[in-house]
């Protein structure tokens, strides 16, 4: 299968972006390149390439970057950190000290934190180089990366069509090649769908693996994750390392069970894997895209994986509900403070209206239940993986679409009911705690991207990433823009 050309007019991207994060990090450390010589050929091509798509937001200033490159060449032979000298972005959800953080909503336009969230703390302890933020929607609502402070963030393939999102300016970056590794974060597939729709990997790590905070509440909001998106799993694995692990300010965070770069070293041995399609019929999908999951296990059957169809016994449309449910409940609860505020409420886009006004209806049994039925599809999915190692899904329900169309209202001729009816298919692993994997499936004849989830079991995240792994050897085109 050959990859199609984007349609954007970039030059081709030069040696130093095309080597791996894992490559740069390596020659980095063995002075093949100094850090300089990397963090001026990144910078080069966001100069080159950002204009066009809007991924980079928040750039900092080229001197001040080249200043602290030149500082950690100087103190290079001291350095140990994993990340030593790589640029990267940090997606404009996430606090950073001193660098402008917005959430893609006027509210914060011209906000500067004064700390770090916990993983970007770990990051720049890791010796990366922040160079700016990576666009997102308002209050990451939604899977398509627009703003009123920054504007839209265009598909890496075609300008036309929309990014995904909530990482969708990560998805971008990474796949024109202007960062070698990024950060995202996942509720309902922000890890996912942005990276099917740009042709590039996103792995949304088990509950709890990658400390979330600091922030006002840190035991009940459990089903939003941090996690790594890269243009292959090592590269993922690389930051996931410096990202996971127990921290005492997220009572919910755990240590990590040992490096997950290191693991893939042994390589995966097959396994069995329940493709779940569109659930009976339950998902309305776009044509086109089980067909190109189904031709992906193909290939994943040739690396010792078994592949056999299954309908789980479950109330799919319940499970949906309390998704909505809970999300109300830990979203639109943590954004009523603007919704309350007559001069902010004016600047909240609609959907985070619908999320607000949703939780203040919310009363204390709706929310129990919810987590009942949760808990239901947990020990569901636990009964499923008695039986087999992974879980199969196409990772969106549709092709990227034209990016000024704010949200799907029709899926496959089937009305949808809210703005994020149409991301069904993502909420279930993000129910279950489990880490999920997008993988690249190839494109449909309009050349437009797509993505297949391999879920595992939680905590089992290393055996996700090795058969993420595994698959990635048998792609016969290359991965990103």
């Amino acid at each position: 299968m050959m990859r199609p050309r984007t349609k954007h007019a970039v030059p081709p991207a030069g040696d130093i972006c095309r080597l791996s994060a894992v490559e740069l990090a390596d020659a980095i450390r063995h002075r093949k390149l100094s850090v300089r010589e990397v963090v001026t050929a990144f910078l080069d091509r966001i100069e080159a390439v950002n204009p066009l798509v809007n991924a980079i937001v928040s750039l900092r200033d080229r001197g001040d970057i080249l200043r602290e490159a030149d500082a950690a060449d100087s103190r290079q032979a001291s350095e140990t950190g994993t990340l030593f000298g790589l640029p990267i972005a940090i997606k404009d959800l996430a606090s950073t000290t001193g660098l402008r953080t917005s959430f893609g909503s006027p509210i914060f336009a011209d906000f500067v934190p004064q700390e770090d969230d916990f993983f970007v703390e770990r990051i720049r302890d890791a010796g990366a180089i922040i160079i700016g933020k990576t666009n997102v929607p308002e209050f990451g609502l939604g899977s398509n990366t627009y703003n009123n402070v920054f504007g839209p963030t265009l598909n890496a393939f075609d300008p036309a069509l929309t990014a995904g999102g909530s990482s969708g300016g990560a998805a971008v970056a990474l796949a024109l090649d202007m960062v070698p590794v990024a950060d995202g974060s996942d509720f309902g597939g922000s890890l996912r769908n942005p990276a099917a729709w740009n042709n590039v990997y996103g792995f949304r790590p088990s509950q709890g693996l990658v400390p979330a905070g600091p922030d006002f509440e840190v035991f009940h909001a459990q089903m939003g994750v941090e996690g790594p998106m890269g243009r292959n799993v090592a590269d993922m694995a690389l930051l996931l390392d410096v990202q996971a692990g127990y921290h005492p300010q997220a009572p919910l965070s755990y240590e990590k069970p040992g490096s997950f770069l290191e693991g893939l070293a042994t390589p995966s041995t097959g396994g069995r894997v329940a493709w779940l399609g569109d659930l009976g019929g339950h998902l309305p999908v776009e044509p086109g895209i089980l067909e190109l999951c189904e031709a992906a296990l193909g290939r994943l059957a040739g690396q010792s994986f078994v592949i056999e169809p299954l309908l789980p016994d479950f109330d799919f449309e319940a499970l949906w509900q309390a998704f909505v449910t809970l999300r109300q409940a830990s979203s639109g609860c943590a954004l009523q403070a603007h919704y309350d505020d007559p001069s902010n409420r004016g600047l909240l886009k609609p959907e985070a209206i619908w999320e607000i006004e949703n939780a203040m209806r919310l009363t204390a049994p709706q929310i129990r239940a919810a987590s009942v039925i949760r808990t239901s599809w947990h020990r569901t999915l636990l009964s499923i993986f008695d039986r087999f190692d992974l879980i199969a899904l196409p990772t969106a329900q549709v092709f990227p679409f034209d990016v000024t169309t704010h949200w799907p209202s029709k899926v496959a001729g089937r009305p949808m009911d809210s703005y994020h009816r149409w991301m069904q298919v993502s909420a279930f692993a993000t129910l279950g705690g489990c880490p999920a994997v997008n993988v690249p499936v190839g494109f449909d004849e309009k050349g437009r991207p797509m993505g297949m989830q391999l879920i595992g079991r939680p905590r089992g995240d290393l055996a996700v990433l090795k058969a993420a792994a595994a698959y990635e050897a048998t792609l016969p085109w290359q991965v990103g823009a």
